[in-house]
């Protein structure tokens, strides 16, 4: 009975260095105070992620650097759609490269709980709206753990593509899943771990996932836009989409303000004056029906004013 139990910690200690616990994931995330799923992942709101899609790169960058996050964006990529925009809750998996007897100790692990190849198990966690993010080493030949057939796993899941630290291969069978906007280092013809010569293990599922100099939490939001990918943690997700709604609105006004002649660029592309600043708000309560931009945004951004 005391062999039976000490297995039983083992198998259920092991699992959980794979795939980390709620408990565990809550614990790092804490200061996301908004919804989880059930794995304890932060759930950004759906409205967020629509939102993302307009942000530029400068605008994230700025809010996170401001607020302490100054090495969220990673760069040096290939890309599928580069024309695309890819948004969605991150959902993080690690590998490593493998030697036999560690891969096999967490392959049994995944055998006695029915999963089978490595390469898929963070894949079945996948659910609308995510973005699978994995750690591949830059693996290169032998190491592509994702081609048509995993990817149209994954884009029939979350309906968005990957960000991919490795080589992927059928790029042509890849590129013909209408959203499946992807990053990616590099493309390879092979496919992991071919018989007699083993290359990649998986280590961690929604752990902490190191992604080029980023370091990348599950349920963090993905903006992939321009060549590039930025990673912003999930509490600071709507302070990044209501900044830069509002830089859109302030080129909008200063751009009107030029044509009318009213200020002069000088005025418009330095601080602006209380003067002006004033005016601004004027001007969004007069347009507030009109402007590109959601009512009650602008409403909460007037009320923060003292004008």
């Amino acid at each position: 009975m005391l062999l039976c139990a000490t297995l039983f910690y083992l198998h259920t200690s092991y699992s959980q260095q794979v795939q980390i616990t709620k408990e565990e994931l809550i614990g790092l995330t804490r200061l996301w105070k908004g919804e989880r799923f059930a794995d304890g992942r932060p759930k950004v709101p759906d409205d967020i992620l629509r939102r993302m899609k307009s942000v530029s790169v400068e605008e994230a960058w700025a809010v996170m650097k401001n607020a302490g996050y100054a090495y969220q964006v990673a760069e040096g990529w290939q890309v599928i759609n580069p024309d695309s925009v890819l948004v969605g809750r991150a959902v993080t998996t690690s590998f490593m490269p493998a030697r036999p007897d560690v891969w096999g100790a967490i392959d049994s692990v995944g055998k006695k709980s029915g999963k089978r190849g490595q390469n898929t198990w963070a894949v079945d966690l996948l659910v609308q709206g995510d973005v699978y993010v994995a750690d591949q080493f830059g693996a290169h030949r032998n190491g592509p753990t994702i081609g048509d057939n995993v990817g149209n796993a994954i884009y029939a899941k979350t309906g968005n593509g990957i960000v991919y630290d490795g080589a992927l291969r059928d790029i042509e069978g890849l590129k013909e899943i209408g959203g499946f906007t992807s990053y990616y280092t590099s493309y390879d013809p092979s496919y992991h771990n071919p018989p007699g010569d083993l290359n990649t293990m998986i280590v961690g599922i929604n752990h902490p996932t190191r992604i080029r100099t980023v370091t990348v939490m599950p349920g963090d939001i993905v903006l992939g836009k321009l060549g590039v990918v930025v990673f912003i943690p999930p509490h600071l997700a709507e302070k990044v989409v209501t900044t830069s709604e509002i830089v859109r609105l302030r080129d909008l006004f200063g751009h009107q303000r030029l044509k009318e002649g009213t200020y002069t660029a000088g005025q418009i592309d330095a601080r602006w004056s209380d003067e002006i600043e004033k005016d601004f708000s004027r001007w969004l309560n007069d347009h507030i029906n009109e402007l590109p931009v959601g009512k009650q945004q602008i409403q909460e951004y007037l009320k923060d004013r003292t004008w």
